[in-house]
């Protein structure tokens, strides 16, 4: 029995540390971060591109080239990251500035 109390603490913690799974966004609504999408994957570029509005309904500039990432730029103003746009220093700063900028569900 104390076994089964002293363990329970643990299982409380592990339990509360699994990750929940998130549904989908209605369409025209972003979308959270995907978990770990891998940087300049097209599911990270299509977040981000969302998550910014850069492309209106597919038009824009095509997500990851020259033109869209100076629009990502543009778009986070000056808190830009001053690497240079579209390098994975870059990618990364983009990707940790919105995950911490976008409030969570959104």
């Amino acid at each position: 029995m104390r076994r089964l109390i002293a363990s329970l603490p643990l299982a409380l913690l592990l339990a509360a540390c699994s990750p929940a799974p998130t549904p989908p966004a209605p369409p025209g609504e972003t979308q959270t971060a995907p978990a770990n999408p891998a940087l300049g994957s097209p599911e990270w570029l299509a977040w981000v591109d969302q998550s910014l509005g850069i492309s209106d309904k597919g038009h824009g500039p095509d997500p990851g080239s020259p033109e869209w990432n100076q629009a990502v730029q543009r778009k986070l103003g000056e808190e830009a990251p001053q690497s240079t746009p579209g390098s994975p220093q870059w990618q990364q700063s983009v990707d940790a500035l919105l995950r911490t900028r976008l409030p969570p569900g959104s």
